[in-house]
């Protein structure tokens, strides 16, 4: 019986999740394997059923457009995921299955080194309200950020920011109101932190532009997208045009994998080897 984990989505063909996670499986020489697998809205319930009682199967990531939908039929959730109301990592415990959160924490990896430091403020402006925007607001949220939560529905944008941080200073946007110019003079930044992230899949392939004017960002701010094909989305490139320093998908996706693998094989990834998996995931 050879242990193994999956990955779940609709689609799923995109997902880079079995080229990272069977690169590690490979370096530590473990007989197991990581593939992916496709699962319909309406077959959510009957793969999750089928895996209970599959003993070699140790867990599964959960991807778009799963993420919230897992949520009741899990058996628990683990604190983290509880409150973000989001799942993209399902393990067996015993009998049971719990739902955790690992967008979080492979979110912030890249942004330890700077949340380490003490600011006089912290800003990010976060696109998109789905599953990824709702773990990333709720680490930031932690992380004493005041958020500007922008959706093509600013009221859905305020509810997740009443429901995850409430009583946070943060605002809640119309998506458009990014699209256009401004002439907004911001501030002294020294001292401060400030991000704009893309927390949507808008500028992945196959999806409508993300439309973002870099006028709305202060000098260094930081530009993070978490999409991942293509890797350099015109929203990176045209961060970077405006003097701005950048964060790409891969970043986060190989962080929180990382925290995924330790709880599906049991031994952390061997991330010594990270920049011959980047190298990998962009060959």
């Amino acid at each position: 019986m050879t242990a193994y984990a999956e990955v779940i989505g609709d689609p799923i063909a995109q997902s880079k999740s079995p080229a990272i996670h069977g690169f590690w499986l490979g370096k530590l020489g473990l007989a197991a394997s990581y593939r992916p697998h496709h699962v319909p809205a309406d077959a959510l319930a009957s793969y999750l059923a089928v895996a209970r009682g599959d003993p070699a199967w140790r867990g599964c990531n959960v991807t778009m457009p799963h993420k919230q939908a897992v949520v009741p039929l899990v058996d628990r959730l683990d604190p983290l995921a509880a409150r973000i109301g989001a799942v993209n990592t399902v393990v067996r415990e015993g009998d049971a299955l719990v739902g955790s959160n690992t967008d979080a924490g492979g979110f912030l990896e890249p942004l330890r080194q700077h949340l380490g430091s003490t600011h006089y403020f912290r800003m990010a402006r976060v696109l998109g309200t789905g599953g990824a925007a709702r773990a990333i607001v709720a680490a930031l949220a932690a992380e004493k950020f005041i958020i500007v939560l922008a959706g093509r529905d600013p009221s859905k944008a305020r509810d997740i920011l009443d429901e995850l941080d409430p009583g946070g200073e943060h605002h809640a946007v119309d998506l458009a109101h990014f699209a256009d110019s401004t002439e907004f003079a911001f501030d002294d930044r020294e001292g401060c932190l400030d991000l704009v992230v893309n927390a949507s899949p808008l500028g992945m392939r196959g999806q409508p532009p993300l439309v973002f004017d870099w006028s709305h960002a202060p000098p260094g701010a930081i530009a993070y997208d978490i999409v991942t094909d293509p890797l350099a989305t015109p929203f990176l490139s045209d961060a970077r045009a405006a003097g701005h320093r950048t964060i790409d998908g891969l970043t986060m996706l190989i962080g929180q994998a990382a925290l995924a693998f330790e709880r599906f094989f049991g031994c952390p990834a061997p991330r010594e080897h990270d920049a011959e998996l980047r190298a990998l995931l962009m060959s």
